[in-house]
């Protein structure tokens, strides 16, 4: 990855120079994984001019460290408590003497200290949104990213098979999730990025859940929705599991939403847009029957150092051009219809220029117990 990081530096500084921005400023995980080539990085900042070169900042006990592993040639350590990441970037910020500076950030991932510590600094800086440019440059993947998230593939599929072996009536969703983890880390992965569900039937048609203490019940589906990750980069994979006897329309449901997934999916190529691959899969669904039961507007965001990249997504109406290495995933959302809905089907997928390649290789099911 370290041989990455100057072609990406040059595509960040080229979108700054396109915003009219003096600099990113870069405190989150993700894009410091990306922007500096390190994923174990805690309490490190990246300063990005539109020109000339970035310097990174770090705990002095890390720096040799960082030093090594990172493709940032400008290493930077701090004493603790003495200095921080805040007050390393505002000295940063400080000494470029910049009147009135236009500084880009990545949305969500800055702190009030961090704020405070460059409007000291600069108190007529000028603030900017860089998240969906980011997002945009992350978007197409590198030989290494792919290779890292193969590995973080086939961990899911162990993790998937040890929850379908496992799950049974009257087992907590958490002791489920508990042997889906274990695998999963015997297979290679290095943990998930997001709170990962095992849900049974009450409970799937919550929006954001996440395995808890809640039984499972008997005769219906349950919900597995699992994420691993290879050094920084991640996979996600759903299926849905049916215990017993379920109700018939359960089964059909997640049917459809199986066969709904290839329609998106032999759709999926370089040249066509979001929205195209949206509006043929919701019109396989509304041919089925459940057009009004499909109220989700996006079937599938972009997958990389985060389970979902905001760019692509694949959702109505978007023009956004899909193209050639770029990794996404289908098909999440569910048919929102109270005591039958709320199976799920989801996959990585990387997009080839002749064909996809499914980076979560596991049989899509339905599973019956």
């Amino acid at each position: 990855m370290k041989t990455l990081i100057p072609t990406r530096i040059a595509k960040l500084q080229a979108k700054l120079k396109d915003m009219g921005l003096d600099a990113a400023m870069i405190y989150d995980r993700e894009n410091l994984i990306y922007f500096a080539g390190i994923d174990d990085l805690e309490g490190g900042a990246l300063a990005v001019p539109a020109e000339g070169e970035p310097e990174l900042f770090c705990l002095w006990m890390e720096a040799a460290h960082v030093r090594e592993v990172s493709g940032i040639q400008k290493v930077t350590p701090y004493m603790f408590p003495k200095n921080n990441q805040s007050t390393m970037m505002g000295a940063w910020l400080k000494a470029q003497n910049w009147t009135a500076p236009k500084l880009g950030f990545t949305r969500y991932f800055i702190s009030l200290k961090d704020y405070q510590c460059l409007r000291d600094a600069a108190p007529d800086m000028q603030v900017c949104d860089i998240a969906i440019p980011c997002y945009e440059i992350r978007s197409v993947k590198a030989p290494q990213e792919i290779d890292q998230m193969r590995v973080a593939g086939k961990a899911l599929a162990a993790g998937m098979q040890a929850a379908i072996d496992a799950v049974k009536p009257g087992m907590l969703e958490t002791e489920v999730l508990a042997e889906a983890e274990y695998a999963m880390a015997k297979a290679g992965s290095m943990g998930s990025s997001f709170r990962m569900q095992v849900l049974t039937h009450k409970r799937q048609l919550n929006i954001h859940p996440y395995a808890s203490h809640t039984p499972i019940e008997d005769n219906g589906p349950v919900v597995i929705h699992l994420g691993a990750s290879c050094n920084g980069y991640v996979a996600k994979m759903c299926r849905t599991v049916f215990l017993g006897t379920p109700k018939p329309e359960s089964v059909r449901i997640y049917e459809v939403l199986k066969e709904a997934q290839q329609v998106a999916v032999e759709a999926l190529h370089p040249g066509v847009t979001c929205g195209e691959v949206y509006d043929k899969t919701t019109a396989y669904v509304e041919s089925q029957g459940y057009g009004k039961n499909w109220v989700m507007e996006h079937i599938g965001y972009g997958v990389g150092i985060r389970q979902s990249e905001f760019y692509p997504i694949i959702s109505k109406g978007s023009g956004t051009v899909l193209q050639e290495n770029m990794v996404v995933d289908l098909l999440l959302p569910t048919i929102y219809i109270p005591g039958v809905g709320g199976p799920r089907i989801t996959d990585t997928i990387l997009m080839k220029q002749d064909g996809v390649e499914f980076l979560t290789d596991f049989p899509a099911g339905p599973v019956c117990k």
